[in-house]
């Protein structure tokens, strides 16, 4: 009562004020990790949650959503993305030769957008090559244009031949006209890749320490980087107040990763016993990616041949290993955050995952924490993730009950990110 009190006095004291919204349901998964509240508003101020009231309570003059019986949960966050890209196999290697730094940015700011209307209001994007999404999150932010809360990593680094080397398969003499600047060879080296990515105005950097599935090299998934190369890259992100997220694969990469200061290792399909000590002990997280094996098999699906030979055989292995992972790391404790890779898996499909992660190992309660408070946590954004008063207005509703059935998070039906309705009411 106290709580509608002041936003009623807000309300007839500051008439010039943005109008005051205030979201009501029946169900209300206001705390993910908790039990979900019965009939309760939320009330909207400048994109902000002002409060939460039993309930259908409004003030007075306020605008009023009523969602029925709906079942209302914070906006999700997709822990890796690559707006950029919507190719893979020989397609992808055409659509990077032949793709303009312009038509990069549209076609993030589109797969923005079909994200943002799955119910994912922020994304971690882990790289891209031109810019563009680096473009579009100043671009967001400024209000210019609509899409999801965006952390970005710039260009990821990897060593020369690595799975970040754009080079790799290409005739030697395009060699010089690929942007290298994100591969290091050696300490110093990879001190330099991070502070260009830093120079960039980059939000989070991101390496690879293996092979990966996509690399056009027959080197397989093994580590890559030394030691002493991956700690080079840890502290100079630390020392410029960067997270750095891992690629890897292979269990070397994966440790070497933990070992020196990973917030987050993606993918880490080869875990061993002491992959799981170096998670609990340094608590990064795992961001097990499964939904790409669904862009795998559309792709073969409509072309067999869409993959070269090295590489499908990794898609292959991928096909089949995928999934173990989590389902050691799951009953061991360590902490997962919700993460795609869509640009390999199809972007507005993000919540494909959440089937998978139930598949192998998790709940739904625990599925929808690593979309939510967990990855909030990952990324180190403060005010998203939960719905608590002073935290962005980022809401979405289904009209399934998600913490019986997972599989209703694929069909969100309204979406409010920074208190703006951007899909449905």
């Amino acid at each position: 009562m106290r709580q509608l009190l002041a936003c009623l006095l807000l309300a007839a004291a500051a008439p010039g004020l943005a109008q005051v919204t205030v979201i009501q349901a029946d169900r209300v998964l206001a705390e993910p990790g908790r039990p979900a509240l019965g009939p309760t508003s939320i009330v909207v101020e400048k994109g902000r949650i002002t409060a939460l009231l039993p309930g259908r309570q409004a003030p007075a003059g306020a605008e009023v959503i009523d969602l029925g019986a709906r079942f209302v949960l914070p906006g999700l966050i997709d822990s890796h993305v690559h707006l950029d890209s919507d190719a893979g196999g020989e397609a992808a290697l055409v659509e990077g030769l032949t793709s303009s730094p312009g038509a990069s940015a549209l076609r993030a700011q589109w797969n923005g957008m079909k994200t943002l209307h799955a119910g994912f209001t922020t994304v971690r994007n882990l790289g891209d090559i031109s810019g563009a999404t680096l473009a579009l999150r100043d671009a967001v932010n400024a209000g210019w244009v609509v899409g999801p809360r965006i952390v970005d990593a710039g260009q990821p680094i990897s060593v020369t031949s690595g799975h970040m080397d754009s080079a790799n398969s290409l005739a030697e003499g395009l060699h010089a006209a690929i942007l290298q600047a994100n591969l290091c060879d050696g300490v110093d080296a990879c001190r330099r890749a991070v502070r260009l990515q830093v120079r960039r105005g980059v939000d989070v950097i991101k390496i690879a320490t293996t092979g990966g599935v996509n690399s056009r090299i027959g080197a397989g998934l093994g580590q890559q980087m030394f030691p002493d190369e991956a700690k080079a890259v840890m502290e100079t992100a630390k020392l410029h107040g960067k997270k750095v997220a891992v690629h890897a694969h292979g269990t070397g990469g994966i440790n070497v990763a933990l070992a020196n200061g990973a917030a987050s290792v993606e993918h880490g399909t080869m875990p061993d016993e002491e992959t799981i000590r170096l998670f609990k002990s340094s608590g990064a997280y795992y961001v097990p990616t499964l939904s790409t094996v669904n862009g795998y098999r559309e792709r073969l699906a409509a072309n067999p041949d869409a993959y070269p030979p090295d590489v499908l055989a990794k898609v292959k292995w991928r096909l089949e290993i995928t999934g173990k992972a989590l389902e050691k790391a799951v009953p061991a404790g360590v902490k997962i955050a919700f993460g795609t890779d869509a640009g390999v898996s199809k972007h507005g499909r993000n919540a494909d995952e959440f089937e998978l992660m139930v598949a192998h190992g998790m709940t739904p309660a625990t599925a929808i924490a690593a979309a939510t408070t967990n990855a909030a946590d990952l990324l180190g954004v403060k005010d998203i993730g939960a719905l608590r008063p002073g935290y962005h207005a980022d809401i979405i509703a289904v009209a399934g009950d998600p913490l019986g059935d997972v599989r209703a998070l694929k069909a969100v039906d309204f979406v409010m990110k920074g208190g703006e309705v951007v899909k449905g009411k």
